[in-house]
């Protein structure tokens, strides 16, 4: 063999020698971002809720969606109940800054960051679970806009809860009963509608709730029935009136730097397990509420249906604070507002 034989036989061993080694670096295949996106991907997720109730348990069964959309490249571990260390208030901050990747949030509770998700819990402005339904839908494209650009973090669904009602150590059967009544309340907007009737809000973390009932702190909760059946609300109050104040939904987000990171196909599984678990979610709370309810009456609760005459008489005195909210409201929020009362005949 010549040397010239000899000299193209070694640079096409040394050709393909570095070729395979490009191979295996990704060079000449796919970019270097897929290949970081197929490496397995464990986020936590929080919750503030014990793990019975229905927040944490679709929190859960979304986990477990995800891991099966995404053949196991997602898995989201749920830690429930504020193991974390979590009160709610502060939870925009903390995905947007990463020290958690998921969270539940009560959209309500963070509306002192960013006020247009104060719009989901106006007093009165609902007035059914169907119009629950339809302002959730207007308004999800401005929050889907101010968490992204403004909170670094993706919503992969919103969750509601059964409207609000007032559980109470007395019976409550009109407004003159409220007065004097020392309530825990868990928004801004909460809060306003029990100083219009004359009593006194406590802004309490879920966790103080109970114990601040037992000591006499407080001696009613405005809340719904499924957060009623976790704090056991039978063993220190008696009655409940279903008088519909608000119905609070929950936002379920992931922080944007996370979520990018993940390849195209992987964030549209996440997206297309959130819009089903939103579906389910929404099907089930008009179900759940009954079942809650009738599970404090079988403890001991006693349901006192408000007469319309009271119910006009509540929405009549809040709605002051449906018009000052609205003037000091973002322009999105008085968007989302006029749209919905369109939607249902009522502008």
């Amino acid at each position: 063999m010549n040397l010239f034989k000899k000299s193209s036989i070694v640079t096409i061993v040394v050709s393909l020698f570095i070729l395979s080694l490009l191979a295996g670096c990704g060079g000449g295949g796919a970019p270097a971002d897929d290949a970081k996106s197929a490496e397995p991907v464990n986020w936590t997720a929080n919750s503030v809720w014990p793990p019975e109730n229905h927040q944490s348990a679709g929190l859960q069964e979304f986990a477990n969606k995800v891991k099966e959309a995404t053949n196991g490249q997602v898995e989201i571990t749920v830690q429930t109940g504020g193991a974390l260390g979590f009160k709610g208030p502060e939870l925009l901050k903390v995905v947007r800054d990463g020290l958690v990747p998921v969270s539940d949030i009560l959209t309500s509770g963070v509306a002192g960051d960013e006020p247009v998700f104060g719009v989901v819990t106006l007093p009165f402005l609902i007035q059914n679970f169907e119009e629950g339904k339809i302002l959730n839908e207007i308004a999800r494209p401005y929050f889907d806009k101010v968490a992204e650009e403004k909170w670094n973090q993706k919503i992969l669904y919103i969750s509601p809860w059964p409207a609000a009602g007032i559980w109470s150590k007395e019976k409550i059967e009109s407004v003159e009963d409220m007065r004097g009544l020392k309530t825990r309340t868990y928004d801004k907007n909460g809060a306003l509608v029990m100083e219009a009737v004359g009593g006194t809000p406590y802004p309490l973390p879920f966790s103080e709730v109970y114990s601040s009932l037992a000591t006499g702190v407080i001696d009613s909760v405005l809340t719904s029935t499924p957060t009623a059946v976790d704090a056991k609300f039978w063993e220190v109050l008696k009655y409940y009136a279903p008088i519909n104040v608000t119905m609070a939904t929950d936002l379920v987000t992931v922080n944007l730097d996370e979520f990018n990171k993940l390849d195209e196909e992987t964030r549209e599984a996440l997206i297309a397990a959130g819009k089903e678990m939103e579906e389910e979610m929404w099907a089930k709370v008009a179900e759940l509420d009954k079942q809650k309810e009738a599970e404090c009456n079988e403890n001991g609760i006693e349901t006192v249906q408000p007469s319309q005459e009271f119910l006009n008489e509540l929405s009549s005195i809040t709605k002051d604070i449906r018009e000052e909210w609205l003037k000091q409201a973002p322009p999105e929020a008085k968007e989302i507002v006029s749209e919905f009362l369109k939607q249902v005949g009522r502008q």
